[in-house]
């Protein structure tokens, strides 16, 4: 294998004089460019031919790993198979083609799938409308929390700026409500991972009548069921706050409960985790928000569009696909697929929560902590082995987090794989560590150094060629 061509950047496989296309021949006349658009010289672009841009973005490609090529347990993610149907009705060219300045009279057959969708939603979830102008889980958040706001404020409650947040919350929880400007108040988890009632009725007490909202996910970010809902959201009511519902871990719920009917008023749904549609890489995503009867009115202007329409179209897809009988099992066989996991690697990870979990769980590192084996090292190793390491390091309640969802969608025969080469690890840490500590070992970049990535980040061409 040429290593020049495989393992090189685009501007280094450049030659002056090579062109990857032809353009046809000018039939429209020229135009002059006004000289306050021109540059002041050219753009600093690779000349490459077509064969070279192909073969060095293919191989590119081949590097990245995704759920199409092997198991990702990426803990809170949901990285689920996206069927390759949703693929298609996405590329349909009569909803691909579409431009989001037509008259509405010509896109009756979109509007119509997105009021199908949310009806989906409303069943789903237990609640009675849903925008889809967030175009994120953050934006959708952000949404749902200016939503609370103009509540409130409507009634002319202008002290309700405090927003109780559990402390294994997901970051964009407390960001978002920041953003929003509403003050966090944090409140404490129980050793067994959920809600502490007792500190959560102290702060109610306390600050009741500031109180605009709780945030919660459930099940939580421990992958842990919220079994006081029902009282948590009586007493966030009684005291006048709106209960939210994080929609990150929606997916065990499917076929088994609904938000709506635990006594949450706001949502917001993941489209693009829990109904399918890939995310990796920090997009598409679509998060729309549901709210109760009577709360609609207060949704803000987030957009002047109706959100990322492909992800509905791909989400509204995989609904269809399912059908009322079979979405039912999507959370039941989540469930089953965490919980075989768990307790087929106890014995060599540490549980610090050993009870029977939802779609998710997490282990705080390795039990034998005197190889010094870290959860990062194992992380490492895992790529070794063709895996996609799981969420580490969060949540924050342990030291040593190592987050696992393998959603519903794998088989027993990955699963047991995944379980027999984290036994492997596990072994290999004690009998040579020093392995484990190095890895990865098969991989085209060896373990990179995270902190001066993130400190000092090379992220243009010119910038690595002065630096070298």
């Amino acid at each position: 294998m040429n290593s020049k061509l495989y393992g090189s950047l685009i501007f280094e496989l450049s030659h002056e004089g090579r062109k990857g296309y032809s353009l046809p021949k000018n039939n429209f006349g020229d135009y002059e460019i006004p000289a306050s658009m021109k540059r002041a010289e050219d753009a600093q672009l690779p000349e490459c031919d077509e064969l070279t841009v192909v073969r060095h973005y293919t191989n590119l490609s081949n590097n990245n790993f995704g759920v199409d090529t092997g198991f990702y347990p990426l803990g809170s993610c949901t990285m689920k198979y996206n069927p390759k149907i949703n693929e298609e009705m996405a590329a349909l060219p009569q909803f691909q083609n579409l431009h989001p300045k037509q008259p509405a009279a010509t896109v009756k057959g979109a509007s119509a799938l997105v009021t199908l969708l949310e009806k989906s939603l409303c069943e789903l979830t237990g609640l009675a409308h849903f925008t889809f102008k967030p175009y994120a889980g953050a934006h959708g958040e952000l949404t749902g929390l200016m939503t609370i706001d103009n509540y409130h404020r409507s009634r002319g409650d202008m002290a309700r700026k405090k927003v109780i947040v559990p402390d294994s919350a997901h970051g964009t929880n407390p960001a978002s409500a920041a953003v929003c400007g509403l003050e966090i108040i944090e409140v404490k988890s129980l050793a067994d991972g959920t809600v502490d009632f007792e500190d959560l009725q102290r702060i109610v007490a306390e600050q009741g009548a500031e109180i605009a909202a709780m945030m919660m996910t459930n099940p939580n970010t421990l992958g842990l069921f919220e079994t006081r809902i029902p009282e948590i959201a009586q007493l966030i009511h009684d005291c006048g706050g709106l209960m939210y519902y994080d929609g990150a871990n929606l997916n065990p719920m499917l076929g088994a409960c609904r938000p709506g009917d635990m006594g949450f008023d706001v949502m917001h749904i993941n489209l693009h985790k829990t109904f399918s549609t890939p995310h990796g890489g920090g997009g598409p995503g679509s998060g729309p928000v549901g709210v109760r009867e009577g709360l609609q009115e207060f949704f803000p202007c987030v957009s002047p569009y109706q959100g990322n329409y492909a992800v509905m179209m791909r989400a509204y897809a995989y609904i269809l696909s399912l059908g009322r009988e079979h979405i039912k099992e999507v959370g039941p066989l989540a469930v089953l697929n965490a919980n075989y996991i768990k307790e087929s690697l106890k014995d060599v990870y540490e549980l610090p929560i050993d009870t029977i979990c939802c779609h998710e769980f997490v282990f705080d590192g390795l039990k034998d902590k005197s190889t010094g084996v870290t959860t990062m090292d194992v992380a490492k190793r895992l790529l070794d082995y063709g895996y996609h390491a799981p969420t580490i390091y969060f949540p924050l309640l342990f030291h040593e987090s190592l987050m696992v969802e393998p959603t519903e969608n794998e088989s027993k025969e990955t699963l047991d794989g995944f379980i027999n080469v984290m036994r492997q690890i596990a072994e290999e840490a004690k009998t040579d560590p020093d392995l484990v500590k190095s890895a990865p070992h098969n991989t085209p970049i060896g373990r990179v150094d995270d902190v001066l990535a993130a400190k000092h980040p090379v992220v243009t061409y010119r910038q690595l060629m002065s630096e070298t």
